[in-house]
């Protein structure tokens, strides 16, 4: 037992507490500001007509009139949302399931194909943060201006410029703020009621919010939403493969990067290759990336360092395509397959979910009916001995015109029906409709009859809902 002992030995532990050298961390900067530089080219081209078509799509929707009412009103207090001939309920969670499904995929599609170009062309945060630095530029000037001004001590012209700019952004937040806001009121009365302070408490507040929230995200935050807040920067590289289109620099073709002049022919000779390394992909950035060091998860795709770089091969007389929207097959000399499996079941779900969507459009009844009985008497006598049932339907017109509906009962006995046969319904409106049905009791010996409700709009056989139920006579 004495050889089994194992002897323990103390070993001291000495902890070094290592504190930060401050003249070494003193002149860290967690965040240098950005400043794009202006562009000209095809991608720019197409990224700015459709910015504009998003912008004005998104300014003009509230204001269209669809049947004297607004085309497009989500009202959440009334707990309904209307888009042109069509009303949402909250029962119809799965028309905008659908439509949530329909979207998620379809960005899912075209990231598998052509990378992140929904972040370069038309998501919100970039096409308000390219309209806020065009005010910059209009107001401060070019890249190296702002530069240099912001640089400069203040005087009374760099306040009147900064001052400017900042009330044009601020501006502009308001004007999308109020346009938001009257997606969800109306915004005929909500411009009017705003700016004569009559307004109610939650509207003023939603719209400064809103406000507030697009001059911090457009106007300081701008790359920091791209690159550290939005969640697709990080999931979207899981849909990325080798066939993937997205913005790469030819490495091949590119290195050794170098100054030289336009006049030198025999650069290669030197060992360079056509990357001039002036660096105005890195300056067109609108994230403050360089695309020469690869595929980075920060690249939204919007193609500014393709047209930069273009721009600069041409005035180089080199071959445009050094920076371009490629593949990683293509680089490697290998073909790019199109049509491949990911792709094909991105379309495949794309194609089934649009089905599901459309069908359950196509079936959706703009009617809505519940049977409520009183569980306290299920039936009663009458002074003429007949045996009554008293029924409460709540009927719903989830369409947007008045309407009347048909009310009848199908079943195995003939009743005797006391109440409305007919109800007139203004478009969103629900109304109880109580309806007696009374019956011999000596006609039948069953105790409980089936019995069918069916409401149906006049003059539409389609448009109709039925609902069973059951007649009680009790024991006898």
């Amino acid at each position: 037992m004495d050889q089994q002992k194992i002897d323990i030995k103390n070993i001291p532990v000495h902890v070094e507490v290592h504190t930060p050298d401050a003249a070494k961390t003193s002149n860290y900067k967690p965040r240098d500001r950005i400043y794009v530089r202006a562009v000209k080219g095809l991608h720019q081209l197409i990224r700015r007509y459709i910015g504009f078509a998003f912008l004005g799509l998104f300014m003009l929707l509230p204001w269209l009139k669809y049947d004297g009412n607004q085309a497009i009103l989500l009202d959440i207090t009334e707990q309904k949302f209307n888009i042109f001939a069509l009303t949402l309920w909250p029962q119809d969670f799965t028309i905008l399931a659908w439509i949530f499904i329909i979207a998620a995929y379809g960005l899912f599609f075209i990231t598998a194909f052509y990378g992140r170009v929904w972040c370069g062309y038309l998501c919100p945060q970039t096409v308000w943060t390219f309209i806020f630095i065009w005010f910059e530029e209009k107001i401060q000037g070019t890249r190296n201006q702002r530069m240099k001004l912001d640089a400069d001590p203040w005087t009374a012209s760099k306040f009147f410029k900064k001052a400017a700019t900042h009330f044009c952004w601020l501006a502009f937040s308001l004007l999308t703020a109020l346009i938001f806001v009257g997606y969800f009121t109306p915004v005929d009365t909500l411009f009017i009621e705003f700016f004569t302070f009559e307004a109610g408490f939650w509207a003023v507040v939603s719209v400064w919010f809103f406000a507030l929230c697009t001059y911090g995200n457009a106007g300081w935050m701008r790359e920091i939403m791209c690159t550290h807040i939005c969640p697709y920067a990080r999931f979207q590289s899981a849909m990325f493969d080798k066939d993937t289109f997205t913005v790469t620099y030819d490495e091949k073709r590119g290195e050794n990067r170098g100054p030289r002049s336009r006049k030198d022919k025999d650069y290669k000779a030197k060992g360079l290759g056509d990357c001039i390394d002036c660096n105005l992909c890195v300056h067109v950035c609108p994230t403050g990336i360089d695309i020469r060091n690869g595929l980075q998860y920060e690249c939204i795709n919007c193609g500014a360092c393709v047209d930069a770089c273009d721009d600069t091969m041409n005035k180089m007389g080199y071959p445009t395509g050094l920076i371009r929207y490629t593949t990683e097959h293509s680089l490697n000399g290998k073909p790019t397959r199109i049509l491949r499996p990911k792709l094909l079941g991105y379309i495949l779900v794309l194609v089934a979910v649009t089905s599901a969507f459309i069908w359950t459009l196509y079936t959706r009844v703009p009617l809505e009916m519940n049977i409520i009985r009183d569980r306290g008497s299920l039936f009663r006598l009458t002074d003429t001995g007949l045996v009554e049932n008293t029924y409460t339907l709540s009927i719903s017109n989830k369409s947007q015109r008045a309407t009347v509906f048909d009310i009848s009962v199908a079943a195995e006995m003939s009743f005797q029906w006391i109440g409305m046969q007919q109800v007139s319904l203004q478009g969103g409106e629900t109304r109880s409709v109580t309806i007696s049905l009374a019956l011999d009791p000596y006609s039948t010996e069953l105790n409980t009859i089936p019995v069918t409700f069916t409401v149906q709009q006049q003059g539409e056989a389609d448009v109709q809902l039925q609902q069973s139920t059951k007649f009680f006579l009790g024991s006898r």
